[in-house]
């Protein structure tokens, strides 16, 4: 059987609605609350108010990476007519280190979504050079390929995503 038909990001269609394939080639960890970010795990919104916790791999500090967390089924799974909806922008982030070091040029925005399982996706680039990635201007129909085009950052070197739905939903992914 193909690898990619085992691939998570695949099977949750990351890949193709927001990503090409991609090679995953650094360490990316994302937490809340000591918890951390498997694909395809579920959160309630009243578990992600604050930013994640990420933490990055990699060997080489003078090498810095931009983290782009989209949701690509906003405003609902079924008629995702905001596609992507960005959640959080982050620049300049070292190797080895982790968000917290970079530079926060959108600044989060904690899920909520209010019909559907929604998928929040995570995706790190390695970036050129320092100060060569800026923000958009705008959060809603952001678009992760054309970004990463726009400033030369090539293929993801990691992304990872989990799902969310209302405090009180339950179901599946309708909407």
């Amino acid at each position: 059987m193909p690898r990619d038909r085992l691939d998570p990001l695949v099977v949750g269609r990351v890949v193709g609605d927001v990503l090409d394939p991609f090679t995953r080639s650094i360490s990316l960890r994302v937490s809340y609350n000591n918890r951390e970010v498997t694909n395809g795990c579920e959160f309630r919104p009243s578990q992600l108010v604050n930013q994640p916790r990420v933490d990055i791999g990699g060997d080489d500090m003078r090498t810095f990476y931009t983290l782009v967390m989209v949701d690509p089924d906003a405003p609902s799974p079924s008629d995702p007519n905001l596609r992507e909806y960005l959640h959080w922008l982050v620049t300049d982030i070292p190797a080895t280190t982790g968000a917290s070091f970079g530079q926060e040029v959108v600044c989060y925005e904690n899920p909520g979504p209010s019909i559907g399982i929604h998928r929040f996706v995570f995706v790190l680039f390695r970036q050129l050079g320092r100060q060569t990635v800026y923000a958009p201007g705008w959060r809603q129909n952001f678009n992760t390929k054309d970004f990463a085009e726009l400033y030369n950052l090539g293929s993801p070197v990691a992304a990872v995503y989990f799902n969310c739905q209302r405090e009180s939903g339950s179901g599946g992914r309708r909407g």
